[in-house]
């Protein structure tokens, strides 16, 4: 096992109050892709900026390796002293680092680099920071959040960077399935305290429920012996005074140890409040169009909402998903065409950018709308401090003003407003930004078993799979023109319908291009033609050929898994790098070569 290049022990850190972090640690091998997990406010973001030198341990070891570089991804990047984002970008670069780089990745991120810092917008500013940090490809990445405000296609270009880099990662996600690809480390904090599972996040839910169900069930174990003990003492034969004495100091000792368990912290409960019944038809729009100047935004598209329909819209950032959303909820007049909303309708909406909030006011105020103590959930009055537990703040935060909580605080706080107001459509913009995977989970619940209809912007893939009956994407995801589609079913429904229609089109189009040679009517006897000798023995024996190449490219594959390959041996990585890339562009020849024989024999066979 190689050795450490970071590596934070026994770490010890608190704000006042109960200790934020206690006996934390984490360590990072040359190639580690390791995820840090947690609730809000476990104290994640904390630890990354320790290991990033940003905030200082009170007590516990921090080793850098001497030799190895480390960046960390700001969350409100300081672009200061600069003039572009260009600038701002080679800034991150080391001396003998390569400031192509710097332009590759600004484009990949939508970015020119001419832009002035002063005018972005808080996407733009994590892409600028993320091409920062990319840039000098540095022995050891933190990433705090860096899909937040990112498009699906940004984050899915992001995890193919973060799969082949040489960096050892650590980075934080509230995205599923961006974890589930980067990752092949867990590092779950809990209660100040850190667990290792060295393996990916895909196998951390399942790993994370039998610890807490073990650690039930010693608490379980040691609530009986305390029993034992006690009913020994009450009880028992008179034995020597010093046993007993031994045996009252092991008592004591686990009455402590019982009464000062920690268990997780708990699980948000809540319902949406219920609603008068809006109308089968929530939403009918009917050939409805938006420009601005001469870039079309949406063109003719139609769509019938019904009562208990979630739909899901997607697309790259500028695409028009908000403008398309405002147009369907009445608060944007289309260029063109009508939109006619349902009876009875109660909408509640939660805005991405978190306009809603107020940094000087209240929990309670902002919960109450400042009429008291009290607010009104389903009917029922309810003392403002009770509300708040169900979304896991203290009673003693009722006072605290809100620019004192983190980003995933803020995102539970919006979420318990909107949830305590009746409503029978949900209007729901980027809702997972900064939520935890258990309040994930809780918003996954109330979303899919809301009796009136949701419609919500998301770039997380796996919360659309998991909540949206159907979902609108643009026609064109990579230059969207305006024209949106609607999908039936989730993220990966559409990509999968996507797909099948791409290979439809394909075909109609090989088709419609076939050789000279294969239209041409028989010679002879009016018989029909046939596959020539040469095509009968290249469509037997390609699929034997294609199966030889896929095993090979799979073992290449098996090596290059190895983490450390690149670090051992950097010419046999690249070598093998080469051979695969040969060999997927001859399985490709091979492929469409097959296909298109198979294609004319069933042709030539009627």
């Amino acid at each position: 096992m190689a050795p450490p290049i970071l590596k934070l022990d026994d770490i010890f850190l608190s704000f006042g109050g109960a200790p934020l972090l206690a006996g934390a640690s984490l360590q990072v091998e040359p190639g580690d892709k390791i995820c840090l997990v947690g609730r809000n406010g476990s104290g994640k973001s904390t630890l990354l900026k320790i290991a990033a030198s940003l905030v200082e341990a009170q007590s516990g070891e921090v080793f850098r390796h001497p030799s190895s570089t480390v960046r960390y991804l700001e969350q409100a990047p300081d672009f200061a002293g600069f003039s572009t984002v260009q600038a701002y970008a080679e800034a991150g670069l080391g001396p003998g680092d390569d400031p192509y780089r710097v332009t590759y990745l600004l484009s990949h991120l939508g970015l020119t680099g001419e832009e002035d810092p002063k005018n972005l917008s808080g996407g733009e500013s994590r892409r600028a920071a993320l091409a920062r940090v990319l840039a000098p490809e540095p022995d050891i990445l933190l990433l705090d959040e860096p899909t937040n405000h990112l498009d699906l296609p940004t984050i899915e270009w992001l995890e193919g960077e973060l799969q082949k880099t040489r960096s050892a990662l650590v980075l934080i996600s509230h995205d599923r399935r961006f974890l589930e690809k980067v990752s092949t480390a867990t590092v779950w904090l809990d209660r100040g305290a850190s667990r290792r599972l060295d393996r990916g996040f895909a196998h951390f839910e399942a790993w994370r429920d039998q610890v807490l169900e073990a650690e039930e069930l010693e608490q379980h174990k040691l609530g009986k012996a305390i029993e034992r003990e006690e009913h020994w003492l009450r009880y028992g034969v008179t034995a020597r005074r010093k046993r007993n004495m031994r045996r009252l100091g092991e008592l004591q000792t686990m009455r402590s140890q019982y009464r000062g368990h920690k268990g997780p912290q708990g699980i948000v409960q809540a319902t949406a409040s219920d609603a008068q019944e809006s109308g089968k038809l929530v939403i009918e729009a009917d050939k409805i169009t938006k420009s601005f100047g001469d870039r079309a935004i949406v063109t003719p598209f139609s769509i019938r909402v019904h009562r208990g329909d979630c739909i899901g819209l997607v697309g790259p950032n500028g695409a028009g998903k908000t403008t398309l959303l405002k147009m369907l909820t009445g608060q944007l007049s289309p260029d063109s065409g009508a939109v006619k909303l349902g009876t009875n309708l109660e909408i509640a909406t939660l805005d991405q950018k978190r306009e809603d909030l107020d940094p000087e006011d209240t929990l309670a105020n902002y919960l109450t709308d400042g009429r008291g103590e009290n607010l009104l959930v389903n009917g029922e009055q309810r003392h403002v401090t009770g509300y708040m537990k169900e979304f896991l703040f203290q009673p003693e935060q009722a006072r605290t003003p809100i620019k004192s909580l983190s980003g995933g605080e803020r995102a539970r706080l919006m979420l318990a407003r909107i949830l305590s107001r009746p409503a029978n459509l949900l209007i729901l913009d980027e809702p997972t930004n900064d939520l935890d995977i258990e309040t994930l989970d809780l918003l996954q619940e109330i979303v899919a078993g809301f009796p009136g209809t949701v419609i919500l912007v998301s770039h997380d893939r796996d919360f659309l799979d998991r909540t949206v009956t159907s979902t609108i994407a643009p026609a064109v995801p990579d230059a969207p023109d305006g024209r949106w589609i609607e999908y039936a079913g989730g993220y990966t429904d559409m990509l999968a319908q996507r797909k099948g229609a791409l290979e439809e089109r394909r075909k109609a189009e090989k088709a419609a291009e076939k050789p000279k040679t294969q239209e041409a009517a028989p010679s002879g006897g009016g018989s029909k033609s046939k596959l020539s000798f040469k095509q009968k023995f290249a469509l037997e024996n390609l699929p034997k050929e294609m199966a030889k190449a896929e095993a090979e490219i799979a073992k290449r594959e098996q090596v290059m898994a190895d983490p450390n390959l690149f670090t051992r041996d950097p010419a046999a990585f690249n070598r093998l790098a080469a051979e695969m890339e040969k060999l997927r562009a001859g399985l490709t020849k091979m492929e469409e070569e097959w296909l298109e024989l198979e294609m004319l024999r069933e042709e030539l066979e009627g």
